[in-house]
Order: C-alpha cells, then structure tokens, then sequence
C-alpha cells in the first residue's frame, strides 16, 4: 500500500485529503502543518507520495519540494496551491514536483494527478494550459519574496522568514521589478495581483 504525507496549514483541507485518499486505497502515515514539520515527517516516514501546499505559515512549499526530491529522486509530489498562474506551475515543475494541482480542483482531479504521478515517475501534469496564462518567468524564489512583500515584509524580516541574506533579498526584488516591469514595490504588487501571482 502506498504512504502518503500530507502538507496543509489548514486542518480541514488535510482532514478532506486524508478521507479521500484512504477511501482510494491509500495508507496517510502522516499530516503536516508547517515546513519544519513536513521535513520532520518526510525524514521520520519516508512516505512513497507527499501532497504539499505551496504557501505554509514558516517557509515555501517549494523549498519543501526541492528538498525532499533531493532526498528520494523516486518519491511521488503533488503540489497544491491557490494560485492558477503559469510561474507557479514553472517553479513547481522546476523544483521537482510530479504535478501542479489549483485548490478548487475536486478531490478526484488531486487522485488522478497521484495516480498518474505513480503510473509515470518521470512525468509533469498539471490541467493548467501554461498558453493560457501570462507568464513572467519569475522563479520559486521570487515568487517567494513576491508573496512577502504582499504580507507586508521588510527585506530584514524577508531575509530572516527565507534564511537568506539582505543583499540577495534586494536582487530578488530587483529582478522582481524588472520582469514585471514595474517601477517600485507598489506598482509590483498590482501587477502581480492582475496577472493571477498573488490572491
């Protein structure tokens, strides 16, 4: 039977995932609500598929994603998030997810994604058209520091929420600016919210 770890800050959306799945024939050994917890868990159980929320409370799902490829090239992720844009489909696939999955899909969209995943390792699914969208070729990175100059972050509390340091933070935001075309932070985050980068 195959293992699942379920990262979600939100404990409906775990408890809904968790039904779904055992009742589709597969064993959740465990649920996370946070970065720290999903590394935890995903060393501790060393589930065969792990289901993560791109936006968690400590940190990014992408980082968790890349992270946990790094440690088993074999094991099954599906990436959820709120956001349909294409540059968070790109960074999912770039960070090693298996498929992008938007939240308001319906619990069989997120089991086909699995069953696909495990059916074939090496592909990227998601119903997403990228033609569709309007990408901007931000990476996982900047997406990141895009989301938190959203919530309202300086780039001292950027740099201590992404452990990385304040000049690359400003060359985050620096390109940022640049491939949105926006002349500061402000016009930035407009931009953002109409191509669908930020809800």
């Amino acid at each position: 039977m195959k293992t699942v770890l379920i990262v979600d800050d939100h404990a409906v959306v775990r408890h809904g995932l968790q039904l779904a799945l055992e009742a589709h024939g597969y064993q959740v050994v465990s649920q996370a609500g946070s970065v720290n917890e999903a590394r935890a868990y995903l060393a501790h159980t060393n589930p065969h598929i792990v289901i993560i929320d791109i936006n968690l409370p400590d940190g990014s799902g992408f980082d968790v994603i890349s992270w946990a490829r790094k440690i088993s090239p074999s094991i099954i992720i599906v990436a959820l998030s709120l956001h349909d844009g294409a540059d968070y489909v790109r960074a999912a696939k770039m960070a090693g997810a298996n498929a992008y999955v938007v939240k308001d899909s319906s619990l069989t969209e997120i089991l086909a994604a699995i069953d696909f995943a495990i059916a074939s390792p090496d592909s990227f699914s998601s119903k997403l058209a990228s033609a569709s969208f309007i990408e901007t070729g931000l990476t996982a990175r900047e997406i990141d520091v895009l989301q938190s100059i959203n919530h309202g972050l300086s780039n001292y509390e950027i740099a201590t929420t992404l452990f990385i340091s304040i000049s690359t933070v400003k060359t985050h935001v620096s390109s940022i600016l640049r491939k949105l075309e926006a002349n500061n932070r402000v016009e930035a985050l407009t931009i953002a919210r109409e191509r669908g980068l930020l809800v």
